[in-house]
């Protein structure tokens, strides 16, 4: 992460998401205001108990030498030489789903699949797993993107993830940050800067709407909505779990069509 970022110019900290309680307030009233602002966010999705499950596994698999799990280290394993220089070089775990029982739970609680059903209009697929993990104080950016403009989540119909937060997701330690309405922008160019991501300069930044959530809330936001994370500039931990859902009836846009909506490729433009 580039120690020269104004965060000032790339994200606001001064307009807060409205949140709901429970699962139980998803309503069609709720699944309008997702389909207009494209996200929605609850204080109470996992129970204390569920939270701390999901992070005793992500714990056993990020100290496991034969897990089946995928772990992004943000420098060398053999570098890390505790087990908690170890935890805190991870930056993310993936593909997790049937290689751990409590985690698999997660990604099919039979409460959440309703919610996505109802919000989605059909059956939804479990199309990627992760974990996203912002260690204190050098916990980096993630800069503003959408994430169907990743390869994995390009369909032809919107995809939902799910941003669970497992620690308190505040202000200081890198919670979530949307531009509500953009997902109804379409797809739009990205550029491998930072990241694979929105060019800053074509981000509507002064429309930033944070979304602080307790340890269990969660974020439910469309696959082409523009968001992204500030980094962890405080002591304390960031560990979210992100899961993506597609309607089952959709299917991958071909790489030419990848190219014109999410690329520079056809029109030459600049970040």
């Amino acid at each position: 992460m580039s120690t020269n970022l104004d965060l000032s110019k790339l994200y606001k900290f001064d307009q807060l998401a409205t949140t709901l309680d429970t699962l139980d307030h998803i309503d069609n009233g709720a699944i309008h205001t997702y389909k207009s602002l494209g996200f929605l966010a609850v204080n109470e999705v996992l129970s204390s108990d569920e939270v701390q499950k999901s992070i005793n596994s992500l714990m056993n698999i990020i100290h496991s030498d034969q897990t089946k799990a995928k772990i992004q280290f943000s420098k060398p394993r053999d570098q890390c030489l505790t087990p908690e220089e170890r935890e805190l070089a991870v930056r993310k775990v993936y593909d997790y789903v049937d290689h751990d029982d409590a985690l698999t739970q997660i990604a099919y609680h039979p409460k959440l699949i309703e919610k996505i059903t109802e919000i989605l209009g059909e059956e939804p697929v479990l199309v990627q797993d992760m974990a996203l993990l912002k260690p204190p104080h050098v916990g980096g950016e993630k800069p503003w993107h959408q994430d169907m403009a990743y390869g994995p989540l390009s369909y032809d119909k919107p995809v939902i993830g799910v941003w669970i937060a497992l620690d308190e997701a505040a202000l200081d330690n890198g919670c979530m940050h949307v531009i509500p309405r953009s997902h109804m922008d379409g797809g739009v160019p990205h550029y491998a800067v930072r990241d694979w991501q929105i060019c800053d300069t074509n981000v509507q930044v002064e429309r930033d709407v944070a979304v602080p959530l307790p340890s269990g809330g969660a974020l439910f936001f469309h696959g082409m909505l523009h968001h992204g994370t500030p980094p962890n500039g405080s002591g304390k931990r960031r560990r979210a779990l992100q899961l993506h859902y597609a309607c089952k009836s959709s299917k991958k846009i071909r790489p030419d069509e990848y190219k014109r909506i999410y690329t520079n490729e056809m029109t030459d433009a600049e970040c």
